[in-house]
């Protein structure tokens, strides 16, 4: 078999295992649960959020307004500027993100224990993972230098 076949067939099995873990009965809808697991590092903007999850802002919006809704996240507007919109977690919303979490995982490690090789693929997803954060980085550092040099 090719790389390329290889490279292939792997993207094939990253789609099935996202479409296996939306049909998880988790409480959240897996966008619902990536926008969770972001906020819950810490305070961020929607701007912000948005970029990270790779959406278009109204995409966010229409996923944050539902999180709001259940009572799992709180809108908070920056102090000095109202138009910086800051989400964060509630309580209640910590203890649906540990749910899925839980639902999620269940779902997952008995195929990640019938490869063999579980340890090895956490850390390889781990890896890319960093790797996805590097990227984010530089492109917000970039993002960054582009606007300072535009309103200088």
């Amino acid at each position: 078999m090719s790389d390329t076949q290889d490279r292939v067939d792997a993207l094939r099995v990253l789609a099935r295992l996202g479409r296996l873990l939306e049909a998880v009965d988790s409480g959240l809808t897996l966008p619902q649960y990536r926008v969770l697991a972001m906020i819950i590092q810490g305070g961020v903007r929607s701007a912000r959020l948005a970029e990270k999850l790779a959406v278009r802002r109204p995409t966010l919006t229409a996923i944050a307004d539902g999180l709001v809704a259940a009572g799992y996240v709180a809108r908070e507007s920056e102090p000095g500027d109202r138009r910086v919109v800051r989400l964060h977690v509630t309580e209640a919303g910590r203890e649906a993100l540990r749910r899925a979490d839980e639902a999620y995982l269940a779902k997952l490690e008995p195929i990640l224990a019938d490869t063999g090789a579980s340890d090895r693929i956490i850390g390889d997803l781990l890896a890319i993972g960093d790797v996805l954060d590097e990227r984010l980085r530089q492109k917000i550092t970039v993002t960054a230098e582009h606007a300072a040099e535009a309103n200088a």
